[in-house]
């Protein structure tokens, strides 16, 4: 057993001792003081731990088509609603643009058949859940970590964002409409892709067409869906309520490392 592994085994049994403290599911939060202390602690110990022990690029397990899941349950928002996306949706995505700015030397938007032509990646992995559920796919997509060369970061970026196609609550400041960040280290993981096939096939609605990212070292809640604008920053204090990510907001811990 490789120690990313036996990392990955630990910190599941971790979730499943804790679950009155853990986030009970994909859907929904615990909002005490207690709960979000201690995710909050155990959120920089993870990134601390990973960061010390692990080495930055070694690779999720990788499964064989024998284990790929008969029935991968779509979680979260499964059919949006929001209008821009709908209008997409109702197009097959012929019109849709992937915009790439922020802190970058050369903006991008690319229609879909560019990001399919970029460097790619297939791969299948587990995606787990802090429900406590896992399941197995195949996932292929643009390698994000060209992506961003194609871009040019500029050296003051240090976190990646995701601006996504649904809005999971109507809120005054706007921050319901769904985003998540990850740092350079995971971008640049060989394993982080922008996923635009799922089995073989197309990758469906439920499941975040037309692209969704795949960051394989983290949880389920990491997997932002529906992407429609990937923007380089420096800190999260301009989005939704400065916490890196929508669940985030509502008290996740930002590092969901496995």
């Amino acid at each position: 057993m490789t120690p990313t592994t036996h990392r990955r085994g630990w910190l599941q049994a971790a979730f499943a001792a804790t679950g009155a403290l853990a986030l009970g599911a994909c859907d929904k939060i615990t909002n005490t003081p207690q709960a979000i202390g201690f995710l909050q602690k155990a959120e920089g110990l993870t990134r601390r731990a990973q960061r010390l022990v692990v080495d930055r690029k070694a690779l999720a397990r990788e499964f064989g088509p024998a284990d790929i899941s008969s029935d991968f349950k779509p979680n979260g928002s499964i059919d949006p609603t929001d209008a821009d996306y709908v209008a997409q949706r109702d197009k097959g995505f012929a019109d849709y643009r992937l915009v790439v700015d922020g802190l970058v030397e050369r903006p991008l938007s690319l229609s879909l058949a560019e990001v399919r032509a970029l460097a790619s990646r297939t791969q299948i992995t587990r995606h787990d859940c802090v429900e406590g559920w896992s399941s197995i796919a195949r996932w292929q997509g643009a390698r994000l970590g060209p992506l961003l060369d194609k871009a040019g970061l500029k050296k003051t970026a240090r976190y990646i964002v995701f601006h996504c196609g649904d809005s999971l609550e109507q809120t005054l400041d706007g921050s319901g409409q769904y985003y998540e960040s990850i740092d350079l280290i995971d971008a640049y993981h060989p394993q982080t892709i922008l996923a635009y096939a799922m089995n073989d096939a197309t990758l469906p609605v439920a499941h975040g067409a037309p692209l969704r990212l795949r960051v394989e070292r983290q949880l389920g809640y990491k997997q932002a869906k529906y992407i429609m604008r990937i923007e380089a920053v420096d800190d999260f204090a301009h989005l939704g309520r400065g916490k890196g990510g929508y669940w985030e907001d509502r008290g996740y811990e930002w590092y969901a490392g496995i």
